[in-house]
């Protein structure tokens, strides 16, 4: 017998059977076939199933299952994100470097010269793919620097839903490839939780690094949330790096989602982390560049400037800024100078135009499988302006910087072709990105001017942008990505995600600007702000404030009530070249109260200029607070080094519980940080022997006497710190099985971090090696049975805990 659809409600009636309601994700007023989630609530109510249930299948009818479609026409969207990059640096932009594959995007669509980041990579990266402000976003800063704070915590709220969720559960394919930096740090190890990794935020696909940079020859790679390790292709060890890596994965996975479903879209994020430090590149780009910026950054500057003006890429009347007093002019440097800062400019020159191949290549793979006339595509280049972070003179390894110290120049004149390498981890001077930030003041972290915050942004799709080569110059922001991104799909922006409230969208389209250069844009007002550099931008005029310490120095904050403003008429002042602020005071005090009022409304308070204090880590959940002892057992690897035992300035020791098989072994037993610096214990020769790697430019090894017998032993270094501040030296006693066999001495260490992305193992090195005596992974052939960290506890002064902090602050920020 048929039940009756009208009873078949869910109620029971005497014999008949209880019919719950089928859930079944529909828009409201759609057919239940439609297929489009295209709602205000993400995921969209569930409706009433519209079958018929009977006893048994034969007397029932099915409904349909909901396959979730992407509204009619559709396009697929790919978003390009390079890092720290300036306005005068891309060839398409009049920089010296030829970068054809964005000239020829360019030329299939529209260049934007007046678009805007937030100076810093965390921050953009979260109102890029959030569509808010950074604060709004709970981003101010790095997620490394993150406090309690509102605005600051480092952890994207989910009343913030990422455009990659929202497309995704509109009928988009999703994922991620590269660069990662907006997961708080201590999250990223196995324990997580992964809330705030790509997979909870839309990407059903993640592939790529997490934190500020990457290695390029030997990086700590994820898929989806597991370690995983880069495997050149046989015969490329010396030339592949990991540009050229994240586009074969991209690629290979734009085959695959085409291959699948042809006729879905497909959102991808593409965010190689080039041309962020190190500037690793292969020798056969580097040769491409010789000798062409021996005439220095001053040259440069006045070069492209004109470059960009007969490109049309900045108005005939702008005018150049000068050089701050605080970068010194080219020909004051020595020739030895020189040389190590053209060799570092060369280096990066190469980075840009092989980042500029490989994101080519994945146009021309979304172009060679038809779909290129439907696919968006935002190549923004840069996230910041270009990093004033390698020094007044250049580095061979940022971190020694980063870690509060100086380099010994003649160490990087003696190693200049090893520039680039996998031996060397370099940033170019300062000059060089002030060159590359032209015709603007100033670069990244320095939110208050426009060499920290404007950015080249090219958009492309040939399907609905006609003006092919044309320029836009109305107002835009990051966050205003999104919402174009939404309207172009013709997707609604929701106001409940995955069961959250969301914030509005604080972002605007930029889809009216394709059709009309001339249409004025919608964004009249946006603040600016980064460690107290700020900035608020208000229908033509703009107000700035450079505030504090410079962005490459160590030193901490200033007094806010001591700050400088300046004054500025954007419409007729494309640089920022003439300050206004005494002929129009009244002006100035307007955009002064207008800053305060947008930074309440955005989370933008309290204003903190703070290094020392917001690199305590007691300001930030930690996985090991506390701890002074831990056990490792087999297979422990990959750990972050923020979750792994902080052995420096302080007395510990390192044991581990090993089986020698018959024949011998070797590998390594333990090893933190990489070839910027870190240390290993491991077995060579038979031998155990422990080597301390002090950026790499100071090597200390302590060697056993005797090879080891087959059978369990116990590797045993007890390090004696000397104490009286820090990065001092200690004694290195080595023992087996309680007898020591070999002593020496470490003369210095490393204060601060090791490293901004090497990490913890046992039983190998991944990564790049800690010492030049094996080759990673260089994996232990024996049996680990464990591992044991002992902390002694150190009782340093307030003036080295201070030192410490603004260690750590520093080599953070750089991220």
């Amino acid at each position: 017998m048929r039940i009756p659809q009208p009873f078949a409600t869910g109620a029971l009636f005497g014999w008949l059977i209880v019919v719950p309601l089928v859930p079944y994700a529909r828009a409201a007023g759609k057919p239940e076939d439609s297929g489009t989630a295209n709602s205000p609530v993400l995921p969209p109510p569930a409706t009433e199933f519209r079958g018929q249930i009977g006893r048994t299948y034969k007397d029932s009818t099915p409904g349909k299952f909901p396959v979730v479609k992407a509204p009619a026409e559709a396009p697929n969207v790919l978003i390009v994100l390079i890092d720290d990059s300036g306005f005068g640096q891309w060839g398409t932009f009049g920089g010296q470097v030829p970068t054809p594959n964005l000239d020829k995007l360019a030329a299939s669509g529209l260049k934007y010269n007046r678009f805007h980041t937030t100076a810093l990579c965390s921050p953009t990266r979260a109102a890029l793919l959030t569509g808010r402000n950074h604060h709004s976003a709970a981003t101010g800063n790095i997620t490394e620097l993150g406090s309690s704070y509102p605005g600051y915590t480092g952890q994207i709220p989910k009343s913030c839903a990422m455009v990659s969720e929202i497309v995704r559960q509109n009928g988009y394919s999703t994922a991620f490839f590269g660069k990662n930096h907006n997961i708080a740090d201590w999250e990223t190890s196995v324990s997580g939780p992964y809330d705030r990794w790509p997979g909870l935020q839309g990407f059903d696909h993640f592939y790529g690094f997490v934190g500020g940079e990457s290695n390029q020859w030997q990086p700590a790679l994820y898929d989806g949330n597991t370690p995983v390790e880069m495997e050149p292709p046989k015969g490329r060890e010396a030339d592949y790096t990991l540009n050229e890596h994240l586009a074969d994965k991209a690629i290979d996975y734009l085959h695959q989602q085409k291959s699948v479903t042809p006729d879905r879209p497909f959102f991808v994020y593409y965010a190689p982390g080039a041309t962020h430090a190190p500037h690793h590149v292969p020798k056969s780009w580097l040769a491409k560049f010789k000798g062409q910026f021996d005439r220095g950054w001053d040259v440069y500057r006045e070069e492209t400037f004109a470059r960009q003006k007969q490109l049309g890429v900045i108005p005939a009347e702008t005018k150049l800024t000068p050089r701050p007093k605080e970068i010194p002019a080219w020909d004051t440097l020595t020739v030895a100078q020189k040389q190590v800062a053209a060799r570092l400019m060369e280096a990066f020159a190469a980075y840009t135009a092989q980042t500029d191949q490989e994101v080519g290549r994945v146009i021309d793979a979304i172009e060679e499988m038809g779909q290129r006339e439907n696919t968006l595509i935002f190549w923004e280049v840069g996230d910041n302006g270009s990093s004033m972070e390698g020094s007044l003179y250049g580095l061979f390894n940022e971190m020694v910087g980063l870690g509060g110290e100086k380099e010994d120049p003649a160490y990087i004149h003696a190693h200049l072709d090893e520039v680039g390498g996998p031996k060397s981890y370099n940033h170019f001077p300062v000059g060089w990105a002030w060159a590359m930030n032209t015709p603007f003041q100033w670069g990244k972290q320095v939110a208050s001017h426009l060499g920290g915050v404007r950015n080249p942004l090219v958009i492309s799709w040939p399907n609905r942008i006609k003006d092919k080569g044309g320029v836009r110059s109305q107002f835009h922001h990051v966050i205003d990505l999104a919402p174009t991104i939404l309207e172009a799909a013709g997707i609604r922006e929701p106001a409940e995600v995955n069961g959250v409230t969301q914030k509005p969208i604080e972002g605007v389209s930029m889809a009216y600007s394709f059709a009309d250069s001339k249409a004025k844009s919608p964004r009249q007002t946006q603040y600016f702000e980064m460690f107290g550099n700020r900035a608020i931008y208000d229908k033509g005029w703009i107000a700035t404030c450079r505030h504090g310490r410079l962005p490459w120095e160590n030193s901490g904050g200033s007094d806010f009530t001591k700050d400088e403003w300046q004054l500025y008429h954007l419409d007729d002042d494309f640089s920022e070249a003439n300050d206004l602020a005494a002929k129009h005071p009244q002006q100035l005090r307007d955009l002064q109260d207008l800053f305060w009022v947008e930074a309440a409304k955005y989370n933008v308070l309290p204003l903190d200029d703070r290094f020392i204090e917001r690199a305590d880590p007691a300001m930030r959940p930690s996985l090991i607070a506390g701890r002074t002892q831990f056990l490792y057992f087999p297979g422990a690897r990959r750990i972050p080094e923020s979750s792994s035992p902080n052995i420096k300035n302080k007395s510990h020791s390192i044991t581990a519980q090993v089986v020698i098989p018959e024949g011998g072994a070797s590998g390594t037993l333990v090893a933190a940080g990489g070839v910027v610096g870190g240390y290993s214990l491991f077995i060579k020769e038979g031998k155990p022997v422990y080597e301390y790697n002090r950026f790499t430019q100071d090597r200390y090894k302590v060697t056993g006497s005797e090879r080891l017998a087959p059978g369990k032993h116990a590797i045993r270094v007890e390090f004696k710190y000397d104490g009286g501040g820090l990065g001092k030296g200690g004694v290195v006693t080595l023992h087996v099985d309680a007898k020591k066999v070999a002593e020496g001495r470490v003369e210095k260490t490393i204060s601060g971090r090791f490293s901004a992305d090497e990490t913890f193992d046992t039983g190998l090195d991944t990564g790049s090696p800690v010492s030049d005596a094996y080759e990673s992974p260089f994996k232990f052939t024996g049996t680990i049975q464990r591992v044991e960290i002992e902390l002694g506890n150190e009782n340093l002064s307030q003036t080295d805990i201070e030192r410490l902090r603004r260690v750590e602050s520093t080599r953070r920020n750089s991220d």
